[in-house]
């Protein structure tokens, strides 16, 4: 059963995260290589661009006339389905496609900016998840998938600290669990993993996460934690009832045997 947009047309879904896909209707479409690599630009660059740019970006190995013939027989491939828009020398996505990495920028961009409720479905860890095009080897694409890692990671954070200061601890702590998982070394993940435990009342779990986090940092950076981590830990440490405060791991590299 074909799934259809509320105007009655064809629902077209483009998947760029953890690989590419594109069904119509619920079906899906095969398109060749070439065709995939001109629908995966244009959805990632969201916005129009000119024929000879979209050409020269995608075949910047060959000369200017095969680059443009290649640009041709793509989009010709891609014709049947009406994924793209031309207005006179520039190429754009049809606006009616759904595309998953767009959804997941809209989402991390509602977190960092603070908008939208905590108690949304899709303003949760999960939904933050799928690396873009994890299997193509494209020069433009460096820039793309660093912008989307950083954008996961602040979004992360920002839902954990919501979260926390929600009272929807033990989602905090997947959230920013989540966080350090993608990025061990980073240091405000680690912070913000290290305050929602203080924030659900376990000290010594924070106190055995920054324990971890030093001795990690120490054997592959060879440094120690910065002094605004101290800081929370010794503020933890008064905090503590006498004889249990994380003396030991609050400053200071780790400690060898």
């Amino acid at each position: 059963m074909s799934t259809t947009t509320p105007q009655g047309a064809p629902l077209t879904e483009l998947r760029l995260l953890e690989g590419f896909e594109l069904r119509v209707g619920g079906e899906l479409a095969c398109i060749p290589p070439h065709s995939q690599r001109v629908l995966a630009f244009l959805a990632v660059q969201e916005r129009s661009r000119l024929r000879q740019n979209v050409a020269f970006s995608l075949w910047a190995d060959s000369t200017e006339e095969r680059a443009r013939a290649s640009l041709r027989t793509a989009l010709w491939k891609l014709n049947r389905y009406g994924v793209l828009v031309a207005r006179g020398p520039y190429l754009e996505l049809h606006r009616g496609v759904d595309v998953d990495l767009h959804r997941l920028l809209a989402q991390a961009l509602r977190l960092v900016n603070g908008d939208g409720s905590v108690a949304e479905p899709d303003l949760l860890p999960g939904t933050l998840v799928g690396d873009l095009l994890p299997d193509w080897d494209e020069d433009w694409l460096l820039f793309e998938r660093e912008r989307l890692r950083q954008l996961r990671m602040h979004a992360l954070e920002s839902l954990a600290v919501r979260l926390s200061a929600a009272g929807r601890h033990a989602e905090a702590i997947d959230a920013a669990q989540a966080a350090v998982a993608a990025e061990p070394l980073r240091e405000s993940a680690q912070a913000t993993l290290i305050r929602a435990h203080l924030a659900e009342g376990n000290p010594s779990e924070a106190r055995r996460q920054y324990g971890l986090y030093r001795v990690l940092l120490a054997d592959s950076l060879g440094r120690s934690p910065g002094e605004q981590l101290q800081q929370v830990m010794r503020a933890a440490a008064r905090e503590m009832p006498r004889g249990r405060g994380p003396a030991a791991a609050t400053t200071g590299g780790p400690t060898r045997r």
